[in-house]
């Protein structure tokens, strides 16, 4: 676990270089790739302040210096269209973010761990072939895809659900209001997420049971006459979980990626649709702040993953006190 740990520090070090190093790759002054169009809109002053400020007109290594400095006390620069700092108009949308990609993470995995385990209970049989053909189907459409159609047939046609937007401009004065207006509008984004993420976590799940439920241990709690529900879910689940646990976070960089088309798809206001927008109107420093704040977010999911996994198999323990001690 610690080789992991070091994995994920050298990671997080890269991005961090990447993200420096980038912007003044590109042909010209430092400040012109940075900023790109604001520039027309600022003054001479304005410009010799930020060149100051973010040490623009020193070496690079003192620049990075600068950068590691303003990164630690939360200085992602300026942003000119939302007219905020970056950190600001990311604080803003990350929430709705981890709102759509919390749910829909969580969605998936309990659903794809018990249809799992019951198709992989009952394999060969009616509900495992057509559980193995909805999954292959499933998984076979794009997300973005598959949110168009969820667009057009929940919202635009059936007109059960908003086409747009986290909230209503009026949800109600009541807290219960609010959060059910939330809900409303987070239920087609999420299930989109949902749908795109459920057949992998339900075939991973389905081929571990398999593998599992042949172990000696199982016949003995059969021979025991144990429920088989109990056979399922406390004997067999445990041992079948931990490789569909690091699977859940080795895919959060992909759904962090569907979470861009999703967002922009049904203009949901997270991280996806904000870098969309920065993107259109050339705001560079929200465009970096974006991919520097999801890349770390990847980063701290999978390393929770990697703890979970060594909580769930005893097989891992020795490394969990290596890393503790």
């Amino acid at each position: 676990m610690k080789k992991r740990l070091g994995d994920y520090l050298l990671a997080l070090v890269i991005i961090l270089a990447l993200n420096f190093i980038l912007p003044r790759l590109m042909p010209g002054e430092p400040i012109t790739a940075i900023y790109g169009d604001a520039l027309v809109e600022m003054t001479a002053e304005m410009e010799a302040y930020l060149l100051e400020r973010y040490g623009l007109d020193r070496p690079l290594g003192e620049q990075f210096m600068v950068y590691l400095g303003n990164l630690a006390r939360g200085d992602l620069g300026y942003s000119f269209y939302f007219r905020a700092p970056v950190s600001e108009v990311l604080a803003n949308a990350l929430p709705w973010t981890l709102l759509l990609v919390g749910t829909s993470l969580v969605t998936a995995a309990v659903l794809g761990i018990i249809w799992g385990v019951e198709s992989g209970w009952r394999r060969g049989q009616k509900f495992d072939r057509l559980s193995l053909s909805a999954a292959l189907f499933l998984n076979g459409i794009p997300g973005f895809v598959l949110a168009i159609l969820l667009l057009l047939a929940l919202g635009f046609y059936g007109q059960w659900f908003p086409l747009s937007g986290g909230t209503s401009p009026f949800p109600g004065h009541s807290a219960m209001a609010r959060a059910v207006d939330i809900l409303w509008h987070l239920f087609l984004p999420a299930l989109t997420l949902t749908l795109a993420q459920l057949p992998r976590n339900f075939l991973l799940m389905r081929s571990t049971f398999l593998g599992v439920i042949k172990e000696p241990y199982v016949l003995t709690a059969r021979s025991k006459g144990i429920k088989e529900r109990m056979i399922r879910y406390r004997h067999c689940l445990r041992s079948a979980l931990p490789p569909v646990v690091t699977r859940l976070g080795m895919s959060i960089g992909l759904l962090f990626t569907g979470v861009l088309f999703v967002e922009v798809v049904f203009a949901y206001p997270g991280l996806g649709h904000l870098f969309y927008l920065a993107l259109q109107h050339h705001d560079y420093p929200t465009v970096h702040g974006c991919l520097l704040l999801i890349t770390v977010c990847v980063l701290v999911f999978n390393l929770l993953a990697d703890l979970i996994s060594i909580k769930l198999d005893p097989r891992l323990k020795e490394d969990a006190h290596q890393l503790l001690g």
